[in-house]
């Protein structure tokens, strides 16, 4: 079946993975990222795999650029699938030292807001679409963070879990209306932003296992995709714990964040 799906933080990690396991002959592959360069050899890959590729250097925290490129790809050939994915991480510095306000605001407006401002002007033409016979999905790629924030990812975790309320919203609103939503939250994959993460890592996979768990859920139309599965109960048991019981449980697994190169 042909496909026209957009892929945002295309260029590494999770993004680029879902978007060469989407690639193929009659798929029509809408990237964005930041850098040129990461985007151009992911493309290139798409390309070589028979797909149509499309693609836009742009920072999703730039609001109406995106909108902009979005629409006008849209209008060309709509999508039926959009992947908001695109993130930053920051947290607490290995010396010891918080986050920024900037660090932390940036997380938020990229990761929070950027999953807005991809899916929030696409919305209407969805919907439209979806009236006529057409339905359309989308899937917003949170964190298990979102399920219980841990104290050196303060930042990220609040960005994380603004995208889970706002998916688990915004699924129950466009259900009815033809268009399905899936809220992805997962663990550790091996990528540039994990290795960044200093301490344990449970559980962690390859980014293509966790590419292809995402995109089995996606093909479902699975209202969530979390895992592992035991990190994921783990996460929810903290939540039934007492709060000052569950704090002291998470200082104990406390873990740095070094800076991005």
């Amino acid at each position: 079946m042909s496909r026209t799906v957009l892929v945002t933080g295309a260029s590494r990690g999770l993004g680029a993975a879902l978007a060469r396991g989407l690639a193929g002959p009659g798929v029509s592959l809408a990237l964005v990222a930041r850098s040129e360069a990461a985007l151009a050899e992911v493309a290139a890959d798409c390309a070589a795999r028979g797909a149509t590729i499309r693609s836009a250097v742009l920072d999703v925290a730039d609001g109406e650029a995106l909108a902009t490129q979005l629409l006008a790809w849209d209008a060309e050939a709509p999508f039926d699938l959009v992947i908001a994915n695109a993130g930053i991480s920051a947290g607490t510095h290995p010396d010891g030292s918080p986050e920024t306000w900037e660090e932390a605001s940036r997380q938020v407006r990229v990761n929070l807001l950027g999953a807005m401002a991809t899916v929030g002007p696409l919305l209407p033409d969805l919907r439209a679409r979806a009236a006529a016979g057409r339905p359309g999905q989308v899937a917003l790629v949170a964190s298990i963070a979102a399920l219980r924030a841990t104290p050196d990812i303060a930042g990220y975790a609040a960005s994380k879990a603004g995208i889970w309320a706002w998916g688990e919203a915004l699924r129950a609103a466009e259900a009815p209306r033809g268009i399905a939503v899936t809220v992805v939250a997962p663990g550790f994959f091996d990528s540039a932003m994990s290795r960044r993460w200093i301490g344990a890592r449970p559980f962690m996979i390859s980014t293509e296992a966790a590419a292809g768990i995402v995109l089995r859920a996606i093909e479902r139309k699975a209202a969530r995709c979390t895992f592992p599965a035991l990190l994921v109960l783990g996460m929810r048991l903290l939540g039934l714990l007492p709060a000052r019981l569950a704090d002291v449980i998470l200082r104990r697994f406390g873990n740095k964040v070094a800076p991005a190169p």
